[in-house]
This record gives structure tokens, sequence and C-alpha cells, in this order.
């Protein structure tokens, strides 16, 4: 099991940057594929990006491609979600997940496929 702790989140200008960070205890989270979901008001959580435990491949929503860089650093039993660019439409509670399981394609992006989840981390964007 394994427990995780989302920080970093915060009040930012279209345009601005910020990074999340997803900290790891409990099992390492080298043992887990990890994700970044986000949920904004009265919408369903929806995937943002995900990276493997196998040769750090990474996945991303359309939205965030060329915007948003996840990576971890198993020594640290820690991910982070870059973001640059952000834009009005990116305000949301973000959330950090593990999963063991192993998926391809879409399977990846559905929040069924992760076990653990953080508490979320809100991230607010303004113009």
């Amino acid at each position: 099991q394994v427990q995780l702790v989302e920080s970093g989140g915060g009040s930012v200008q279209v345009g601005g940057s910020l990074r999340l960070s997803c900290a790891a205890s409990g099992r390492t989270s080298s043992m887990y594929d990890m994700a970044w979901f986000r949920q904004a008001p009265g919408k369903e959580r929806e995937f943002v990006a995900r990276i493997t435990r196998i040769r750090d491949s990474t996945l991303y929503t359309d939205s965030v491609k060329g915007r948003f860089t996840i990576s971890r650093d198993n020594a640290k039993n820690t991910v982070y979600l870059q973001m640059n660019s952000l834009k009005l439409e990116d305000t949301a509670v973000y959330y950090c997940a593990a999963g063991r399981n192993p998926c391809s394609g879409s399977w990846c992006t559905r929040t069924a496929q992760y076990e653990y989840w953080g508490q979320g981390t809100q991230v607010t964007v303004s113009s």
C-alpha cells in the first residue's frame, strides 16, 4: 500500500507556471505507474498525465501536450507535474494516483486503473 500527498498548488495568472509534487510513502512509488488527474467544479475527474514505472514512458491528454511535463524521482519517492503556459481551463483540483495493474491505450486514462489516490491540491488560474 502507498500513501500519496500532493503539494504545490496555488493561484497563478494566465500564462504562468506551477510545479506540483506528489510524495509517496509506504511502498515505494517506483513499484507503481503514477498519474495526475484533475477535477473542475461540476465536472468529472479527468486524466492529465501518466508516467510508467518501467522506462518512464509518458502519456498526456491532448489539452496539456507541450505545456505540462510529468516526471518522477524514485530516490525521493516523488512524482512531479510541471505546468507551464497555464490557461483558465486548467483551474481544478489536481490529484495524484498510483496503479500497479498493466494497461494500454485509453485504459491508462481511466480512474479505475489506479488503486491509490492523494487528497488533491487546488490550482486556480486567473486572468
